[in-house]
């Protein structure tokens, strides 16, 4: 696909993919979930183009913008507490560190819903798909540190624990049950699932006439996430439900990564 709102080439990504390979590469190098290395990224990503396919940032996300700014105006009052003479040295500080003077990460308001907690979800289930509770809460922590809402939380960690299902290799019947929730309840731990997220678990988005009858993404994490499992349970190929989510318009490029993440780990 090209042109579009930026005017793009073939392969050339946007917001989605560039945050996606930010929270990929902090994993990997950081061998493990350090949230403070991921918003560093994010925000190398914001201010440099830190992969970015175009080599700066674009199409970012007012909730995201925000939560970058809070992140860097509280990093530049750290470097000022403890006398630190670059942004690179506060950039590699360890996560102990970061634990011990108690630096808060979460750089959201507890209202911010937007879908773009989920549009770069996938490489934390992926990663730790071996423990299927831990990867369903990092999930959800992965979400807060810009995006505050409880249901930005529970969406995350909904979706990233049907990605470990599919890696586990259960059945698209199974992902697609209304009851996916209730036998998987031991990933989810002693903490429910925001009621909203629960309407999506019960086959909310099981409906023939897509747009026409009430599916589509115009930024709020819950339809997001609706649509692309309605994308999902449309189609038998990647393809089509692919096309299929395009088709919706609105935030297209969102709710095509967040159908990609599971589709792609499915077929």
């Amino acid at each position: 696909m090209v042109g579009g709102t930026w005017d793009l080439q073939a392969g050339q990504w946007t917001d989605d993919t560039s945050m996606a390979l930010c929270l990929a590469s902090s994993l990997i190098t950081q061998k493990g979930f350090n949230p403070y290395d991921e918003m560093i990224r994010y925000k190398w990503w914001y201010k440099h183009g830190y992969l970015s396919s175009i080599g700066q940032c674009f199409d970012i996300d007012n909730a995201t913008r925000t939560s970058l700014e809070e992140f860097y105006h509280r990093q530049i009052q750290l470097k000022k507490d403890f006398n630190y003479q670059t942004e690179s040295e506060i950039d590699q500080l360890p996560l102990d560190f970061i634990k011990q003077v108690q630096f808060d990460l979460n750089c959201s308001s507890p209202s911010i819903s937007g879908n773009g907690a989920l549009m770069r979800l996938a490489p934390v289930p992926l990663f730790f798909y071996r423990k299927p509770s831990l990867a369903v809460e990092l999930s959800g922590q992965s979400a807060r540190l810009t995006h505050g809402d409880d249901i930005a939380f529970d969406a995350c960690r909904y979706y990233g624990a049907l990605i470990v299902a599919v890696i586990h290799g259960e059945s698209k019947e199974n992902l697609l049950s209304d009851q996916f929730y209730d036998s998987h309840q031991i990933w989810f731990g002693s903490k429910p699932l925001h009621n909203e997220i629960v309407r999506i678990t019960k086959g909310s988005f099981k409906r023939s006439r897509d747009y026409k009858d009430g599916i589509r993404d115009k930024g709020h994490i819950a339809w997001a996430l609706e649509a692309a499992l309605w994308a999902f349970e449309s189609a038998d190929t990647f393809e089509k439900g692919a096309l299929n989510v395009v088709n919706l318009s609105d935030d297209t490029d969102t709710t095509a990564a967040i159908y990609g993440q599971l589709a792609g780990a499915y077929y």
